[in-house]
């Protein structure tokens, strides 16, 4: 095991129906992510939630709209986080947007790996 290290974890709260570009919201997130070679980014569907306007949105069988919740998780720097978010301050459909600091521990080998390439 390595020592901890201090990290931040950018949270974007948004739903599955959101486009941006003419793709999905969460694609593009992902990939612009990618691109500035931030550390990882992880989509999580939920089966339900509401946000702003307290409407609740689920996952039930007839309900089969586009608007289920999704959070978009990504964890690098501080400094990479907070300028990747000024490139996202143009997204209108973006959603709720936290950032929190955590700690990130890394695991046998496959961390060693992953710092070598």
């Amino acid at each position: 095991m390595q020592p901890p290290q201090s990290a931040m974890l950018l949270r974007i709260y948004t739903e599955e129906g959101k486009m941006n570009n003419r793709r999905p919201l969460y694609e593009d997130l992902v990939m612009r992510a990618r691109e500035a070679k931030l550390a990882g980014a992880t989509v999580l569907r939920g089966p339900m939630g509401y946000g702003l306007h307290a409407k609740i949105h689920t996952a039930k069988i007839l309900d089969l709209s586009a608007k289920l919740p999704l959070v978009i998780e990504i964890v690098d720097t501080e400094d990479k986080l907070r300028a990747f978010l000024v490139e996202l301050d143009s997204m209108k459909e973006l959603g709720l947007v936290t950032l929190e600091k955590v700690e990130v521990i890394h695991y046998g080998s496959q961390a060693k790996d992953a710092n070598a390439s």
